[in-house]
């Protein structure tokens, strides 16, 4: 073999290698970011979930709280309002605004349940309504599983974006879509400290 043609050979392998590699790294790319939608997915079952049970737990208090409708109404229209963001977040998993959108609505939830806590303390027949406290037990039971299915995601996206940032992906991303980093699901501190609780 000529010296011509064993530069052509390693020249086609550097070219075959390169493409291989660009490859590679374009679907890992696309791989971490898959993984951190369908970690998203899980939140927004586990949130719609709690989401379902509100209604359930109005229901069932709002024959107890005839005075209290306003506090009942609170409730529903925050329970309508995080159903909303939880919608928009997963058209959009990671999406900055789609993410404040719902952490915000789901503080605004929280709050809410939080005063029906607050009035339901001063009815101690609905303490001791054995349906409410399943439903409360419900609600808090999802809200662990909402914390551990936001680490799950939180993690899925910070991995995207550091591999994202790495050379020389960074340079692929760029090129292909991967540009704009996913955004972290952040409550409030309050949020994820304290779920829904009713003492009886």
């Amino acid at each position: 073999m000529g010296t011509g043609v064993i530069i052509a050979v390693v020249f086609i392998l550097l070219i075959i290698g390169s493409v291989g590699y660009f490859i590679s790294i374009y679907n890992q790319l696309t791989t971490l970011g898959e993984r951190h939608k369908n970690a998203f997915s899980q939140i927004e079952v586990q949130l719609q979930r709690r989401y379902d049970l509100i209604p359930n737990l109005v229901e069932t208090v709002k024959g107890y709280l005839k005075h209290e409708q306003s506090t009942l109404t609170a409730v529903i229209e925050a329970r309508n309002s995080a159903l909303a963001g939880l919608k928009a977040a997963a058209a959009q998993p990671g999406s900055a605004g789609a993410m404040q959108q719902l952490a915000t609505a789901d503080a605004g939830l929280t709050s809410a349940l939080g005063r029906l806590n607050v009035v339901m303390e001063q009815y101690p027949d609905l303490k001791a309504n054995s349906q409410t406290a399943a439903l409360f037990e419900e609600l808090t039971s999802t809200e662990n599983k909402v914390s551990f299915a936001r680490q799950a995601f939180n993690d899925a996206v910070t991995s995207y974006n550091i591999y994202k940032k790495t050379f020389p992906p960074v340079f692929i991303a760029s090129m292909t879509g991967h540009q704009n980093d996913g955004s972290l699901l952040e409550f409030e501190s309050e949020v994820i400290k304290t779920a829904p609780r009713v003492s009886f």
